[in-house]
């Protein structure tokens, strides 16, 4: 029997900083729960973000690892969403399939739109191509429908408005 040899690179006892792609998407799938929680249960912003501060964040892939949440980010998405929520709920609505609105929509998709159309028009450093793909990646993680293809195009149109020149 042979002895198996660490071929990792890091350091022993030292563990990996979470890489910023993987943080950000943890923290927007948090986001969207979040703002879900807040439409659904009526759950105050301070208490909501009380709650994910305290470690409630992470996301568990299909491969069994975990990613580590971007707190910050997460936190600045949700405010985001909440001081702005009027205005980004009228651009949202302008971007939806004609008869369709926010209103209409279930709460899981209303927090995915709300939130990618935050980062949208206010995350500049966000290329636009990047928020629609994370925001699809999300919805596919609750939808195995076409949920995501409608995020995704809502999203694009609202991308091609607001950012036609990242586009």
């Amino acid at each position: 029997m042979t002895d198996a040899k660490d071929t990792s690179t890091k350091p022993a006892g030292k563990q990996a900083k979470p890489r910023t792609g993987v943080a950000r998407s943890a923290s927007r799938l948090g986001a969207v729960q979040a703002l879900y929680q807040m439409d659904i249960g009526g759950t105050e912003l301070a208490d909501v973000l009380a709650d994910y501060g305290s470690g409630r964040i992470g996301v568990q892939f299909d491969d069994g690892q975990c990613g580590e949440a971007d707190y910050g980010f997460l936190k600045a998405i949700v405010e985001g969403v909440v001081q702005d929520q009027v205005l980004i709920d009228q651009k949202v609505n302008e971007c939806l399939g004609e008869g369709w609105t926010l209103a209409r929509l279930e709460a899981t998709s209303r927090a995915i739109l709300r939130a990618g159309g935050f980062e949208l028009m206010f995350r500049e450093d966000v290329p636009p191509k990047v928020t629609i793909s994370e925001y699809v990646e999300v919805a596919q993680a609750f939808f195995s429908g076409s949920e995501p293809g409608f995020i995704n195009a809502s999203l694009d149109a609202m991308a091609r408005k607001r950012r036609p020149e990242d586009m």
